[in-house]
């Protein structure tokens, strides 16, 4: 289990080792044909701040080489949010006051014509924690319903136990986001007070349950805002090392969701620059060729514009965040804020005009080359 190798760190020292890199650490990362943590950790220092021209240049190179010119478009389809946690930075936090929904069956295929009709082929399926409501058999039903209209699924709902993945994959699940939030133990804590989701040691075993199960596509991330970002993103940097020896058939995702406004919301703890934003998915291209780096419409639309040629190779597109958000309830409480409110075809068409090729569902084993 990651438990293992997870409890030899201190957060303390891992912090206080980032930021003691220097210019020579981050050149000598810059120079290695092939980069440790120790190099990630100087590429995600303050130290590194300089050379941020040459990090992109360097990490647009490597992800030509593995991806091509191309994006790959998803959307999430909120199914429900009901939740059980509370959580301190969600709008479907348990001591929130918002109208509750879940979708039913008939409700759930008005949300699959709708975002079929934009031309996605795959779709992300999301729920808040809520085991009593949008528990194993909802997910099955979910999936009958889903699977017949999408080459594939993944989901981002509560962890569940090893034996119901082992389940799910045959419907159809293809792939699941899990993120920490944040490695920092203590400060997870005081986020997460109450529900399933305070108990920080099932939510970092999840990844180990997923690839255990035989998952095809695991999503690692920690939410940027709640602790010192540099330090979250070595530990995450970490986990995605021990998942990829460990489980080396399943494909990896990063995703760099910043912490954004909701009815009541918590203010960043720490905040993230644009330039330190591209700093960190830099970073983690120039450790990780293979990996997938996934940015959400939380981001402005003018930054995501910019950021196609820095080493992403997946953005989402005319994301809504509330159950029903397409189609059914269009005035529900969304989970979060959006920043870039573009159609999917405006935002194919921004990146058919830098040169790139839109790809509607999870990537072709023809681009896996």
């Amino acid at each position: 289990m990651f438990t293992e190798i997870f409890t030899r760190h201190n957060w303390d020292e891992v912090k206080a080792g980032i930021y003691a890199k220097t210019a020579s650490d981050v050149e000598r990362a810059l120079a290695a044909r092939r980069r440790t943590l120790d190099d990630f950790a100087a590429l995600i220092s303050p130290a590194a701040a300089p050379y941020l021209e040459e990090m992109a240049r360097i990490s647009h190179q490597l992800t030509l080489q593995r991806f091509g010119n191309t994006m790959q478009l998803y959307i999430p389809l909120y199914l429900s949010n009901e939740c059980q946690n509370i959580c301190t930075y969600c709008g479907f936090s348990l001591n929130n006051s918002i109208a509750r929904k879940t979708l039913g069956a008939g409700e759930i295929l008005q949300e699959i014509n709708a975002i079929k009709a934009m031309g996605f082929d795959h779709v992300l399926l999301v729920t808040g924690e809520a085991q009593q409501t949008v528990g194993l058999d909802y997910f099955r039903k979910a999936l009958a319903l889903v699977r017949p209209h999408f080459s594939n699924i993944s989901m981002e709902v509560q962890p569940m136990d090893e034996a119901d993945y082992r389940e799910l994959i045959p419907l159809g699940l293809y792939g699941v986001l899990v993120y920490q939030e944040t490695y920092h133990q203590a400060d997870y804590k005081l986020h997460h007070p109450k529900g399933k989701k305070s108990n920080f040691r099932y939510r970092l075993e999840t990844p180990d349950r997923l690839g255990k199960a035989g998952i095809h596509k695991m999503g690692l991330g920690v939410l940027i805002g709640l602790e010192d970002w540099r330090t979250d993103s070595f530990f995450t940097a970490l986990h995605l090392q021990y998942l990829e020896q460990t489980y080396w058939q399943t494909k990896y995702s990063i995703s760099f969701p910043r912490l954004r406004p909701f009815s009541g919301g918590l203010a960043p703890k720490v905040e993230m620059s644009n330039r330190e934003l591209v700093q960190l998915i830099c970073a983690y291209r120039l450790l990780n060729q293979e990996v997938e780096l996934s940015i959400s419409t939380r981001e402005e639309e003018a930054f995501r514009d910019r950021l196609v040629k820095l080493g992403v190779t997946a953005m989402s597109a005319g994301s809504k965040t509330n159950p029903g958000g397409y189609v059914v309830d269009r005035q529900s409480l969304g989970q979060f804020e959006i920043s870039d409110e573009r159609s999917a075809a405006e935002i194919a068409e921004m990146l058919h005009q830098q040169g790139y090729e839109a790809v509607w569902k999870d990537w072709d084993p023809s681009l896996a080359i």
